[in-house]
């Protein structure tokens, strides 16, 4: 006999309403620094390192290599980063913190520790011992 398809069972759906909610809410405590959760995991790589290509953000975001354009785009209007020219390639940057960029990171990484303390307040502290190195897992592999 087939298992009927139950939406609470669905992991897909799940992690979407989860996302979703998620993104609703960094963009929500972002917004009074004119960041939204799209320009968000750019901002943390370079915290981590700065001087990256592109194509390194792109890949340690887990986003397309035109999302990353648009979003160094986006943060370079704002005055957050810059691009510097790689002396190897003609058609390669490496991506800098502006003091701008750099001066917020003390505010705003705040920000999504309490967004994620908010969505994980309904687990106990073993279950999310649980599942978050399992999600994180499953990220490694994608």
């Amino acid at each position: 006999m087939t298992k009927k398809f139950e939406r609470l069972d669905s992991f897909g759906w799940l992690i979407n309403v989860l996302a979703s909610q998620a993104t609703k809410e960094l963009d929500h405590e972002l917004k009074p620094y004119n960041l939204t959760a799209a320009l968000w995991p750019t901002m943390m790589c370079l915290w981590e390192q700065e001087g990256i290509t592109q194509r390194d953000i792109a890949a340690k975001a887990k986003v397309e290599n035109s999302t990353t354009t648009r979003t160094l785009d986006k943060l370079e209007k704002l005055g957050m980063v810059e691009r510097k020219p790689d002396p190897n390639s003609r058609r390669s940057y490496h991506i800098y913190l502006t003091e701008k960029g750099r001066a917020m990171k003390p505010d705003l990484e705040q920000i999504p520790l309490q967004v994620n303390k908010r969505l994980l307040s309904h687990l106990s502290v073993e279950e999310q011992q649980i599942l978050l190195p399992l999600l994180a897992k499953m990220v490694e592999k994608i």
